[in-house]
């Protein structure tokens, strides 16, 4: 199972890099943005809860495939562009291990505990 997982968050990073494709920008925005969604663990200076809000609003695919449809029915490439690195980097995390947050702290995940044996 965890085999077919990756590889369905594989599919989805490849589709966000393909509609990255179909917009107008050059090729050097997409590593430069890729991690930008992990600014949001600034939310856990405050606490975490707020960290892991903040942190899984970024993470969310659903909010991703949002701006994507509405970016490119609105013709807003800005928005476009968001969601495909919004999906990216959410599929990328996936495959890394790192899932949405609990509110108990950062290394408590929809997927596990993190650097767990």
């Amino acid at each position: 199972m965890k085999t077919l997982l990756k590889l369905e968050d594989l599919a989805e990073f490849l589709f966000g890099v393909f509609f990255f494709g179909l917009l107008s920008y050059e090729w050097w925005w997409f590593p430069a943005l890729l991690l930008f969604p992990d600014v949001s663990m600034i939310g856990y200076l405050i606490n975490p809860k707020i960290g892991a809000w903040l942190y899984n609003l970024l993470h969310h695919k659903a909010l991703a495939i949002i701006c994507i449809i509405f970016g490119y029915a609105l013709g807003k490439n800005e928005m476009s562009l968001a969601g495909a690195i919004l999906l990216s980097h959410s599929a990328m995390d996936r495959m890394f291990g790192y899932g949405l947050k609990h509110e108990s702290g950062f290394k408590y995940t929809h997927l596990g505990i993190i650097g767990k044996n």
